[in-house]
């Protein structure tokens, strides 16, 4: 939408409270910040609860089991809202709107507009008309011909913010849904990434988190690959740290391994490497592109050239066909590649997706008693791993104050939150902390006076 638009509704929309619930992942997230600042352009103020908003809209995720009746079960509660507050709007965005589209609206007659992940952007428009034409509006198509340009939009960016560097994904793993609800893969031009960031700097960014749902398999219309971008950032930005997720395995290479240790001082150690299985067999099913072997190869080659790395990962027990045999490949997985860092999920249908089609489905039981098992079996990892940090001094970008408790809390290199004792000056610092007590996410230490 052109800033002559934006004005036009300005005018036509009075000062009013929106409030936006969001699901799901980082990208939901930077996508709800990209909201608020649209709409703040159109005289929607953000407000902290629905009661007290003319404007609720549910950005949504289909990432996970049952999300149609997550929102259906929201938007219900928000039925005396519409009752007491006539000019109240609801709408309903992210993979959810996308994946519904008019389904929605028939569905549930509460909501008044529905938009997918190609329309946020027309936002300030579809906000208009709901209010001018009392109408209900459907915008979910996707853009495929038009080139990815977007600038970070966030009114209050703060520390640390996201930046979208691709969107879509043409990897079409059997479980995932994401190619279905954000698209086909396109990546962002490498010059106004740099420009992008270069902004963010002057508005007091520290840090940078690249999105993606497959960042490294990132290509811009010059050539330029995921390695050589964040070469380029942490060369020709003043940005002081770049973090980035998420990454593929089979699209992790040497190149990228050798660009993070050469700029350590701005590209954290911290990679999140999902495997989802720990078995060939079911990685075959899942359309991972790549076998346990391999996967246990680039771990390897990571850890060989950037020592000290994190690592993180994601993991989908009780996929269809999945034996107890082949869970237990998960099980020993852990312990071979330790594991700072586990986010689990037990295997849910998606719509449009291979796997939900696949007759050998497992209980929720069987599901849940894996799911159950991992995290026990990564408990006893993680708080072990987590001891290595005790007595060392890490770097902490500080990020948030405590006034009650008179102290700080920032993320380490390694993507730990750190908490220590400092005031709200401290805030935007990057500080040496010595940890006294370390946790598997958390840890606590004292400032090292420079």
């Amino acid at each position: 939408m052109t800033s002559v638009a934006m004005q036009e509704n300005k005018e036509n929309i009075q000062q009013s409270g929106v409030y936006i619930s969001t699901y799901g992942c980082q990208m939901n997230v930077n996508d709800t910040d990209r909201m608020y600042a649209l709409l703040e352009m159109v005289n929607f103020n953000p407000v902290n609860r629905p009661e007290d908003a003319d404007l609720i809209i549910i950005n949504s995720c289909s990432v996970r089991e049952k999300p149609v009746h997550k929102v259906h079960s929201e938007v219900g509660r928000y039925k005396n809202l519409k009752k007491t507050n006539p000019k109240l709007k609801i709408g309903v965005g992210g993979c959810v709107g996308q994946q519904e589209k008019q389904r929605l609206l028939t569905d549930v007659p509460l909501l008044d507009f529905v938009f997918g992940t190609d329309a946020i952007d027309e936002l300030p428009d579809i906000v208009e008309k709901a209010y001018k034409n009392d109408q209900k509006i459907v915008r979910a198509r996707f853009e495929h011909q038009k080139p990815y340009q977007i600038q970070t939009l966030n009114s209050n960016p703060g520390v640390s913010t996201f930046v979208n560097i691709t969107k879509g994904c043409d990897n079409f793993c059997t479980f995932c849904v994401v190619p279905f609800t954000r698209g086909r893969e396109r990546s962002r031009a490498t010059s106004e990434l740099v420009k992008d960031i270069q902004t963010l700097v002057k508005r007091g960014v520290k840090e940078v988190t690249l999105l993606g749902q497959n960042v490294n398999s990132y290509k811009s219309e010059c050539g330029t690959n995921f390695a050589q971008l964040l070469e380029r950032l942490a060369q020709d930005t003043d940005i002081e740290r770049i973090r980035y997720t998420t990454s593929h395995p089979k699209d992790f290479d040497q190149e990228l391994c050798d660009v993070m240790q050469r700029n350590r001082e701005k590209i954290c150690e911290y990679i999140h490497l999902p495997v989802q299985s720990g078995n060939s067999e079911v990685l075959a099913r899942m359309n991972r592109g790549y076998t346990r072997q391999h996967y246990l190869e680039k771990v390897q080659m990571i850890k060989d050239t950037i020592p000290g790395v994190s690592l993180s990962t994601d993991i989908i027990v009780g996929f269809p066909g999945e034996t107890e045999e082949q869970f237990y490949d998960t099980l020993s997985l852990l312990d071979e590649v330790q594991y700072e860092t586990l986010f689990a999920f037990k295997y849910s249908p998606r719509p449009f997706t291979k796997a939900a089609k696949f007759e050998d489905q497992l209980s929720e039981q069987e599901k849940s008693e894996r799911l159950n098992q991992l995290f026990k079996k990564h408990d006893e990892i993680s708080f072990a791993l987590a001891k290595k940090y005790e007595g060392q001094n890490l770097k902490v970008l500080v990020e948030k104050y405590d006034e009650e408790n008179q102290r700080v809390s920032g993320r380490s290199t390694q993507n730990k939150l750190v908490h220590f004792s400092g005031e709200s000056d401290l805030i935007g610092k990057t500080v040496l902390v010595n940890i006294t007590e370390a946790f598997p996410q958390t840890l606590r230490g004292k400032r090292v006076e420079a």
